[in-house]
């Protein structure tokens, strides 16, 4: 019997992710229904087991050993070059496919090929929404939004928090500009006209730049409720200081990548002055309450370390 040419190729990064990998594999195929998949796993030299358990229960992925860590986005780029699919499909490993959500999602980027890429609604494991699907491109507005803290204040208002509200209006088709790459599709054809992620890009803001590419070429990226999937999040950071550090590294390069040359400067110092806000804001709620703010600790290595990530990838 000939076997199906497969109609996506599902890339999905793991390190050391081993269960949360499994499951997202596991719940890949079950909810995938009669969509034939080529599902291409990029081990990120894991140490926990991940490629062996892999090898042992999903026999039929494509598995790929780096013996090095490469970065997430290298990472994706060299899985991509398997794809074999007319359409890639971005899957973190740390997410759960729910029924319905790789149909609907495939059937709305056909229907909507203005889009260039989609991709859908993420909740967490008790069905609340995770407001990380997608985002607004970053503006000297929205910088400026969040160094005043009114971002804060007003976190549903697209005025004072452009950047993230409309991932908490999830309950619509939306046009956005950025599309999370926990659950990013878009035709083989575009991602290699692209050139996959800038590999300067380390880890986060690739799919921002990716996705701000796409837009110079005409495309303006979608969103849909009706293809779901949990998200737990960060599942291979190491520490909350450390992810917050290397996202203030993306932030400096989409600056310098993409604002104006009049306007890099303002906007890496608007980003000096957040984290300066936050780390004092947060050393003095801790002295107030005579006890450690949970997020000083993170703040206070954003700080410490800001003339590494004032220097961008």
């Amino acid at each position: 019997m000939a076997i199906p040419q497969a109609e996506i190729s599902v890339i999905i990064v793991s390190f050391n992710t081993r269960e949360m990998t499994l499951k997202a594999i596991e719940t890949l195929y079950e909810n995938a229904s009669d969509i034939a998949l080529q599902v291409i796993v990029w081990d990120n030299a894991s140490h926990d087991g991940s490629p062996d358990a892999i090898e042992v229960f999903f026999p039929q992925v494509e598995l790929h050993r780096s013996p090095d860590n490469i970065g997430f986005a290298a990472a994706n780029n060299r899985a991509a070059e398997f794809a074999t699919a007319e359409w890639i499909l971005l899957l973190n490993s740390d997410t759960e496919t729910l029924p319905g959500s790789i149909q609907n999602l495939l059937a709305f980027a056909e229907a909507n090929a203005e889009a260039g890429i989609v991709g859908g609604r993420t909740i967490f494991a008790d069905g609340s929404l995770n407001a990380t699907s997608c985002f607004n491109r970053v503006t000297l507005w929205s910088l400026l939004c969040s160094a005043t803290m009114l971002s804060r204040l007003f976190p549903h208002s697209p005025v004072f928090n452009p950047e993230r509200s409309v991932s908490r209006r999830m309950d619509r088709v939306q046009k956005v500009d950025i599309i999370t790459g926990c659950f990013f599709l878009l035709r083989t054809a575009l991602w290699r006209k692209l050139g996959g992620f800038d590999l300067r890009y380390f880890m986060y803001s690739e799919e921002s730049d990716l996705c701000l590419r796409a837009a110079k070429l005409g495309y303006r990226p979608m969103v849909t409720p009706d293809a779901t999937i949990i998200h737990h999040g960060g599942a291979s950071a190491v520490s909350s200081g450390q992810k917050q550090v290397q996202s203030y590294r993306g932030k400096v390069t989409i600056i310098r990548d993409h604002f104006s040359v009049l306007a890099r400067p303002l906007g890496i110092a608007l980003l000096w002055i957040t984290a300066l806000n936050r780390h004092l804001g947060h050393r003095l709620v801790s002295r107030i309450r005579r006890r450690e703010a949970p997020q000083a600790p993170m703040w206070k290595a954003v700080w410490e370390q800001r003339r590494d990530w004032l220097g961008g990838y």
